[in-house]
C-alpha cells in the first residue's frame, strides 16, 4: 500500500499536485478551509511551460478552452507631451503552445474536474488547525464544519499560500519585504477598439515616485479585461490597512467603478467607458521566499514558498511547476520505489528557480515605466528553465541542450500502423520515464538487451523509444518503440544531434545522456530508484 499523503490547500498548485499524484496511481488527500473556490482572478496567465506539463496529465486541451490566446501586447508610454504606441505580437511557433490567459477559477476548476474523474474528491470547509512530527508518521489536526479530529498521514504538502500554516508549523523563514504601496483591481468590460486578445499598458512616469499605470489583461468574454492600477492614498472604507499581507485582500472594501474609471481618463488614449464591474479589491505585494521547502517528511510548495511582484505571470505558474516538480518524486517515494532522499532534489532544483524570479520581477517591477533591458525573446514562457548542474543531470550536452534542460519538442514523427503524425513530446509525457535512443542499425540487438534489462530491474518505469532514419524501415524488437524521423526532427530540435541515449524525466527535463550501454544508465537510475516489484498503488 501507498504511503499516505494530506495535501493543504486546494488552488492550482495543491490541484496540480494531487492530480500528478493520481496519474501516477497515488490517491492523496487534499483540504481546503474555504467552502467554494475563490471567484477572484488571483492569476491570469497560464505559460506555454505550464501548458506542456498540464498537458502530461491531460488538461490542457480542456485548460484552453476556457481562456483566450494572447495574441499583441500594446503599451503606450505617456513621456510628456509624446506617446509611443507599440504593437508587438506574441507568437511562439515553435512551441507546443502560446501563453493564454485564463482566470484563475477556471484553471481550478478544469483541475478539479480532472481529480474527480480520477476519484479524487476536495475536502472542503476543511481547516488545518496544528501539525506534529513524530517518528514515523505526521500527526495533524483538522476542523470540519463545528467537528476537530487527528489524523495521521506519513507525508504532508503545504500548498496553502502566503500565510501558509504548513510553513508556519515548520517554524521555517520566509524573509523579505514588502511594497510600501498598494494597487487595485477591477473586472470591468472597456469599450474601446482593442484587438480581443491584446494586452494593454499605459505608463506616466514619475520622478522617485512609483510611476501611474493602467494595465488591462484581457478575459475570455468578448470586452472583458481585468485592470490594475496605483490605488490612492485613501479609498472609501478602508480606515485601517496596515496589514502586510500579500495578494488581493478580499475583507477590504475595493475600489469603485468611478474610480478605476478616474485612472483611466487620466492615462487611457481616447478615455474609453469602463463598465459592468464583477468585482474589485486591494492588492498587495511582498517578495519573500522561504529558507527550506521541507523539513523531514512535510513539504511546501506555491506561494507557502514564493511570493514576488505579478510581472510577466509568472506566479502561479512557478508554483504549479513546483508541483509537477515534485509529483513524480513524491508519487515514487510514496509506492515505495524510490528513497525519501530522492526529495531533496526539490528544493535544490525549485528554489534557485523561485529566486530568480523573484529578483527578476522585483527588477522589472521597480522598473516599471523605463525601457526595459533586453530579454530572451522567450523569457516568460518559463521553457528555458534548466535543472543542469544538479543531482539529477548527469552526462554530456546532446546537441545544444544539457541534462537538466527541458526536452524539445518536435513534429512530423511517424510510427507503423498509425496514420498520423506524432510530437516527440506525446511520446515522452510519462507518467514515468523515458529512454530516447539514437541507434545505429547494428545496435538494434543492444538496445532490445538494454530494454529488457530495465524491464527486469525497474518494471514499467522506463519505456524506451528509438529513432529511425528516413530511409530505414526496421522491425520494432521486443520493449522497444521505433519512430521514423523521416524530417530529422528531433536532431533538429536537439541543435544538432541526438545522443545516442538520452533519459527523459517524469516532469520532461532531461536527465541523463550516453552511449547505448546498461552500466552508466543503471548506475544514474540507481541513484533515485530502488530495485525490486512494485508497491501496489492506493
Amino acid at each position: 500500500m501507498a504511503s499516505s499523503i494530506l495535501i493543504v490547500g486546494a488552488g492550482p498548485v495543491g490541484l496540480s499536485l494531487a492530480l500528478g499524484l493520481a496519474v501516477r496511481g497515488v490517491r492523496a488527500d487534499i483540504v481546503d478551509g474555504a467552502l467554494r473556490p475563490s471567484p477572484y482572478c488571483r492569476a491570469l496567465g497560464v505559460s506555454p511551460r505550464t501548458l506542456e506539463q498540464l498537458d502530461a496529465v491531460g488538461v490542457a486541451r480542456e485548460l484552453i478552452a476556457e481562456g483566450l490566446r494572447v495574441g499583441l501586447r500594446r503599451a503606450v508610454l505617456h513621456r510628456g507631451e509624446k506617446t509611443l504606441v507599440q504593437d508587438e505580437p506574441i507568437a511562439f511557433p515553435d512551441l507546443p503552445f502560446a501563453p493564454f490567459c485564463v482566470p484563475q477559477d477556471r484553471t481550478e476548476a478544469v483541475l478539479e474536474r480532472a481529480l474527480q474523474r480520477a476519484g479524487v474528491e476536495v475536502g472542503r470547509g476543511t481547516k488545518l488547525l496544528g501539525l506534529e512530527e513524530g517518528a514515523d508518521a505526521r500527526t495533524v489536526t483538522l476542523q470540519r464544519g463545528e467537528g476537530i479530529e487527528r489524523q495521521r498521514y506519513d507525508y504532508v504538502v503545504g500548498c496553502d499560500g502566503a500565510h501558509s500554516v504548513v510553513r508556519k508549523a515548520l517554524g521555517l523563514a520566509f524573509e523579505g519585504e514588502a511594497f510600501p504601496y498598494e494597487f487595485m483591481l477591477g473586472d470591468v468590460h472597456i469599450d474601446w477598439d482593442l484587438a480581443r486578445g491584446a494586452t494593454f499598458q499605459a505608463i506616466r512616469p514619475a520622478q522617485d515616485a512609483p510611476p501611474d499605470f493602467f494595465v488591462a489583461i484581457p478575459l475570455p468574454g468578448r470586452g472583458r479585461y481585468r485592470v490594475s492600477m496605483m490605488a490612492p492614498t485613501t479609498l472609501d472604507g478602508d480606515a485601517d490597512r496596515a496589514d502586510t499581507g500579500h495578494g488581493i485582500q478580499s475583507e477590504w472594501p475595493g475600489p469603485s467603478l468611478a474610480q478605476l474609471q478616474e485612472v483611466a481618463d487620466q492615462l487611457v488614449p481616447g478615455k474609453p467607458t469602463l463598465s459592468d464591474l464583477r468585482w474589485s479589491s486591494i492588492f498587495r505585494i511582498s517578495m519573500r521566499l522561504a529558507e527550506h521547502y521541507r523539513k523531514g517528511n512535510v513539504l511546501i510548495a506555491g506561494d507557502a514558498c514564493h511570493i514576488h511582484p505579478p510581472t510577466g505571470g509568472q506566479g502561479m505558474n512557478t508554483g504549479i511547476q513546483d508541483a509537477c516538480n515534485l509529483a513524480w518524486k513524491l508519487a515514487l517515494v510514496a509506492r515505495g520505489e524510490a528513497d525519501p532522499t530522492l526529495l531533496d532534489s526539490y528544493e535544490e532544483e525549485r528554489q534557485p528557480v523561485a529566486a530568480g524570479v523573484i529578483e527578476d520581477t522585483v527588477r522589472r517591477s521597480v522598473g516599471f515605466g523605463k525601457p526595459a533591458a533586453p530579454q530572451h525573446r522567450l523569457h516568460d514562457t518559463q521553457v528555458l528553465v534548466s535543472y543542469a548542474g544538479g543531482r539529477l543531470a548527469s552526462g554530456p550536452a546532446s546537441g545544444a541542450l544539457r541534462p537538466g534542460d527541458r526536452l524539445p519538442d518536435a513534429t512530423g514523427l511517424r510510427q507503423a500502423g498509425i496514420g498520423f503524425p506524432l510530437r516527440l513530446h506525446e511520446l515522452a509525457k510519462g507518467p514515468w520515464f523515458t529512454l530516447l535512443a539514437a541507434p545505429a542499425p547494428h545496435q538494434l540487438a543492444e538496445l532490445e538487451g538494454l530494454a529488457a534489462r530495465l524491464q527486469a530491474k525497474w518494471p514499467g518505469l522506463v519505456s524506451v523509444v528509438a529513432f529511425s532514419p528516413a530511409d530505414a524501415t526496421w522491425d520494432e524488437p521486443p520493449g522497444v518503440t521505433i519512430i521514423a524521423d523521416p524530417d530529422g526532427s528531433v536532431a533538429a530540435a536537439f541543435g544538432g544531434a541526438l545522443s545516442p541515449l538520452t533519459l527523459v524525466r517524469p516532469d520532461g527535463h532531461i536527465g541523463f545522456t550516453g552511449e547505448i550501454a546498461f552500466d552508466p544508465l543503471r548506475d544514474y537510475l540507481s541513484g533515485m530508484l530502488k530495485t525490486g516489484s512494485r508497491v501496489p498503488a492506493s
